[in-house]
């Protein structure tokens, strides 16, 4: 189980350093926006983003 969840962590580090080392640029306007938007909608955000990963874990898993 410690062995899936260190990789897990390490994918997810994986997937999070590409868009910062592919397009900086784009990465500080994602960021900008991001920082404008209302706290309900980045929580709805952040749900769906939270309600896909569960959707694709049980598809990868089953």
């Amino acid at each position: 189980m410690w062995q899936d969840l260190m990789a897990a962590v390490a994918l997810l580090l994986v997937i999070e350093g590409v868009m910062p080392f592919l397009s900086p640029q784009a990465m500080r306007k994602t960021w900008l926006l991001m920082s404008q938007m209302d706290d309900r909608s980045l929580r709805i955000v952040g749900l769906v983003s939270m309600l896909l990963g569960l959707l694709l874990l049980k598809l990868v898993r089953s």
